[in-house]
Parts: structure tokens; sequence; C-alpha cells
């Protein structure tokens, strides 16, 4: 018999969602209030070709994305306290073609 680890594996990809949706959840909220597009340290005039409008519509995207994200990572929190620890099955055969 081999032994799977099922939770451990929720766990980790719970985590990668978490930490992911917590960066782009700053970068988001640091787009919406402090920071602007990198086109505008090119052009004559600031805004010109990126709008406001068109600026915060993407950094509440990624507020969103984020969003999603964390809520995704604590559903797998959720779901992993359902799982068993380790999953037991017999041990394959594993042949080479």
């Amino acid at each position: 018999m081999e032994k799977l680890k099922i939770r451990g594996l929720l766990l980790i990809s719970g985590r990668i969602f978490f930490v992911w949706g917590l960066f782009v959840g700053l970068k988001g909220v640091w787009d919406a209030f402090i920071g602007e597009p990198e086109a505008n340290y090119f052009s004559p005039h600031k805004w010109d070709f990126v709008s406001r409008a068109q600026w915060f519509t993407w950094s509440g995207f990624e507020i969103a994305y984020s969003a999603a994200s964390i809520i995704t990572a604590i559903l797998l929190f959720y779901y992993a306290k359902r799982m068993p620890e380790f999953i037991e099955r017999p041990i394959q055969n594993k042949t080479l073609l």
C-alpha cells in the first residue's frame, strides 16, 4: 500500500492563492490611490494616453481578481478540513511503453 497526501495538496494550493491574492490586492489598491500608468512618464501631458477612468477600471479589475483569489483560498482551506490527511491505495505497476 502507498500513502498519498490529500489534505496537504489543498493547503499548499490555498496558501498560494492567498499570497497571490494579497499581492494583487495590494497592487490594485496602490494603483487606485497612489500609482499611475507608466505611459504618464513618457507623454507630454499626464493622462493623455491612458485616462483616469481607464486606470480606475484596471485597478478595480485587480482588486476584484484579488478578492476572487482570496475567496478561492478560503474555500480550499474549508474543503481541506473535510478531506482525510492520507489516502492509502495499492501500489500500481508502472510500466514504460
